[in-house]
């Protein structure tokens, strides 16, 4: 009888219990339907407004992951363009004449002109020739260190040429004249240099040609380059007073000049790298430089491209001792001095006309001293181990005065 009783007593505990709790619930969703209500009356006096895109947990999980490819090819290239480096050099450690085989000109652009129709985009052909020729000049310093002097000083035109055509793998040494660079190379403080020798606007730079009288140094390469002026300065256009440049930059864009700017001073300076530092430095000053120049230099583009030819080119010549072999599209340059006597001319350029070879430049330098007559600076297509190239070369030489071989190279196209 007692344990019948206990258990009454625990279930009519247990009956109570269940009733608490049952009281609890019931009263808990009056208070919320109260807070649910409240927030209904707040939420309607707002104004509707345009949905934005929450950033979910799966958009987020989109992002980390294109981060995460992207780091994942990041490292992929890395190995790649490593490897590419790696390869080039073993290529160019088994080849027995190293310094002839690192310069060859023809092959460098034959392999990025081969990249560049290749490329599918979207990246520009520009930037696909700039890294590999990067990937390229690296991979050859590491096998031997080229040294080449330049016209200086840097992100002058003719430090854009030297770095088209060695990239930044090769020690570019900036000279402050011409005559220096030629003195560098023939001193062999340097393998290479490079120097202006005509522009589609003012033609022939007499500097150059001039050396190649003094110095018995080839031509062994060129450069072509789309030159692009542009007005930059820190100031307004219309507070411009003084504008600075080299004479023949300033040459290029006179026509310009003269329409745009007639209240401006005209101030010739040693290079445009000068001319955009005295505008960076100057209040009221400007330069006529070069895209790069106004980056470097911290300056506003003011006006762009304001050359007055628009198709303005500039010839650069690589300077060495390098004989250049036949390519197919090769260019032969003379230095020709004939009897000053009429018709002497005449029957020199005759003899390109019999053999068929088509000339592409000719200049005049007059002597120097009490001599008279003229020294004439020639270009012609070919290579001068051509047989009909030789055979011109000789005719020529019997009824020379003097007759020197300033170089053959491989033909290079116009770069934008």
């Amino acid at each position: 009888m007692a344990k019948k009783r206990t258990t009454k007593k625990k279930t009519t505990v247990r009956k109570a219990s269940r009733k608490k709790a049952t009281v609890k619930k019931k009263s808990a969703p009056k208070s919320t339907a109260k807070k649910s209500k409240t927030s209904s009356k707040k939420a309607g006096t707002k104004k509707p407004s345009a949905q934005k895109p929450a950033r979910t947990a799966s958009s987020s999980r989109q992002g980390g992951g294109l981060e995460a490819d992207i780091k994942r090819m990041d490292k992929e290239i890395l190995k790649l363009i490593n490897k590419r480096a790696q390869l080039t050099e073993r290529l160019y450690n088994r080849r027995p004449e190293k310094k002839a085989s690192i310069y060859d000109p023809h092959a460098d652009d034959a392999m990025l002109s081969e990249l560049g129709k290749a490329n599918p985009g979207p990246l520009p052909e520009q930037t696909v020739r700039s890294i590999f020729r990067d990937i390229l000049s690296s991979a050859k310093s590491n096998v031997k260190l080229t040294r080449v002097a330049y016209l200086g000083p840097k992100y002058s035109f003719t430090h854009f040429a030297a770095l088209e055509r060695f990239g930044k793998g090769a020690d570019l040494i900036p000279v402050s004249t011409i005559a220096s660079v030629f003195e560098e190379v023939n001193r062999g403080h340097a393998d290479f240099g490079l120097v202006p020798i005509e522009n589609s606007t003012d033609g022939r730079v007499v500097d150059t040609l001039d050396m190649f009288t003094r110095l018995p140094l080839r031509i062994c390469g060129e450069v072509l380059i789309s030159i692009h002026h542009n007005l930059m300065s820190r100031c307004p256009r219309s507070e411009i007073t003084e504008i600075y440049s080299k004479p023949q930059a300033l040459s290029q864009c006179r026509d310009w000049l003269a329409r745009n700017m007639p209240d401006a001073r005209l101030i010739e300076v040693t290079s445009t790298s000068a001319a955009a530092q005295l505008a960076r430095d100057k209040p009221g000053a400007a330069a006529v430089a070069s895209r790069q120049a106004a980056v470097e230099y911290d300056l506003q583009i003011v006006a762009e491209k304001i050359e007055d030819n628009k198709d303005n080119v500039t010839r650069f010549a690589v300077i060495g001792d390098h004989l250049q072999k036949p390519t197919g599209s090769d260019r032969t340059a003379l230095l020709l001095q004939i009897p000053h006597r009429p018709g002497s001319l005449t029957d020199a350029l005759s003899i390109f006309k019999m053999n068929k070879l088509n000339l592409t430049w000719i200049e005049s330098f007059p002597l120097r001293g009490e001599e008279q007559g003229y020294l004439f600076f020639l270009d012609f297509e070919g290579h001068e181990n051509d047989p009909k190239v030789r055979k011109t070369l000789a005719e020529l030489e019997k009824g020379a005065v003097r007759l020197e071989i300033l170089g053959t190279y491989p033909r290079s196209e116009t770069l934008n």
